[in-house]
């Protein structure tokens, strides 16, 4: 009896390691790329002689690479519900084109006019949305066609021109800083600082949170010396960035509506039933089918979103540019495709993040930066970004194998 009682006590303690060393490969796998940004920011700081990091290039890479965070932010859950989107540049050109032209033709005011470019965009996400749900053609069908579609009718709309003069309102969207509310600490805007302090406190309490909340399930959490060393990093590179843009002009516009993004679609797809249905429908289409999920509702609703989000792409690039033209929107959907996995998704469907899509889109943003810094040929700067996609996924792919799938 003694000695089955000592089997009964310590048999419970014999995951303990085996559990430590899932949650370690798990914490690897999720901040990869975070590694991966961390470097390629130190490898062209240095071959820049520190340019990279300068305030107005930090700025820069903010504002430029806007409108490719904005679609990665959509994209990604069209690619976790196992579609793809290849219209999306073309969404874009077509909505700056139509918002270029109801302020300088129909005399709209500059607010309406975004207001209006969001509603276009839902539109054409709810056409191409009918014919994926309802009708059953393949998205990368249906996508392939807008992008043809969309795209004669920004060449139609501007006649092969350009539209310019927008409003300053408008143009402040893409291209304004807030204005210095609280004055200046020295070289520093002020409110920029208090922003960056006020993202560093939600983001440690929201960490919290989620740990006490896996603790109070008795669920697998991170081992504490990992939790608080990707904490006190993420703090750290927050106010890095915060007193880099407070020596400039302040804070973009840009950057809080980003943040406000990246947080509403982080709840989104996590804390609600239409995340969950997402991920079910990537995970195992059959299986969310049989469990009740209206897979036909959520994949419409998924590209019409997507159509919003082109619309607010439309808006700050366009903003950006100070005008509409034919050509604008090139390649973005290949941008945003590749900020999506090279932020850890999977290409069959099921997985990803708002927050990896953000983080490969920024790795994407930093690669075109710090090349055009040391003056690299833009085809040689393409065939860079090319085999950075391709390793992604293939590291992704390796590690899953490794990993024995999980």
């Amino acid at each position: 009896m003694a000695t089955a009682s000592t089997q009964t006590v310590d048999a419970p303690t014999q995951p303990g390691p085996r559990r430590r060393g899932l949650l370690a490969r798990i914490n690897f796998r999720q901040f990869g790329i975070l590694a991966a940004l961390v470097i390629i920011i130190v490898l062209f700081q240095v071959l820049t002689g520190g340019r990279l990091l300068m305030p107005g290039n930090v700025n820069n890479l903010i504002q430029q690479n806007a409108y490719v965070l904005i679609l990665a932010i959509g994209m990604v859950m069209v690619i976790i519900a196992g579609h793809i989107d290849l219209s999306v540049g073309s969404v874009v050109a077509m909505v700056g084109a139509i918002a270029a032209i109801a302020m300088n033709q129909w005399g709209l005011p500059w607010y309406v006019a975004v207001v209006l470019s969001l509603v276009v965009g839902a539109v054409v996400g709810a056409w191409q949305g009918f014919w994926v749900a309802f009708v059953g053609i393949p998205a990368f069908i249906v996508t392939l066609a807008g992008m043809l579609l969309f795209r004669g009718l920004t060449l139609v709309l501007l006649t092969g021109g350009t539209i310019s003069g927008l409003p300053d309102g408008f143009t402040a969207i893409g291209a304004g800083w807030l204005p210095p509310f609280l004055g200046y600490l020295g070289n520093w805007d002020a409110l920029t600082l208090v922003l960056g302090a006020i993202a560093c406190v939600l983001l440690i309490v929201q960490q919290l949170r989620t740990r006490a909340t896996l603790r109070r399930l008795e669920l697998p959490r991170e081992l504490a010396w990992s939790f608080w060393l990707k904490n006190a990093i993420a703090v750290v590179a927050v106010m890095a960035v915060a007193f880099t843009i407070a020596a400039y002009n302040g804070t973009p516009i840009v950057l809080i509506i980003l943040a406000v993004l990246v947080l509403a679609y982080t709840f989104v797809l996590n804390r609600t039933t239409f995340g969950r249905h997402i991920y079910a429908m990537g995970g195992n289409l059959f299986a969310a089918v049989m469990s009740g999920v209206k897979t036909k509702w959520v994949n419409f609703f998924i590209f019409v979103n997507m159509g919003v989000l082109a619309g607010l792409a439309a808006v700050v690039s366009t903003a950006r540019a100070g005008g509409a033209v034919a050509s604008a929107g090139q390649n973005y959907e290949l941008d945003a495709i590749a900020a999506v996995f090279i932020g850890g998704a999977a290409v069959q469907g099921g997985i990803g993040t708002v927050v990896g899509a953000v983080v490969g889109g920024l790795v994407m943003g930093v690669l075109n930066m710090g090349l055009s810094i040391l003056s690299v040929d833009a085809a040689w700067q393409m065939a860079i970004k090319g085999i950075v996609l391709l390793l992604a996924v293939a590291f992704d792919i390796f590690n899953k194998r490794r990993n024995g799938g999980v």
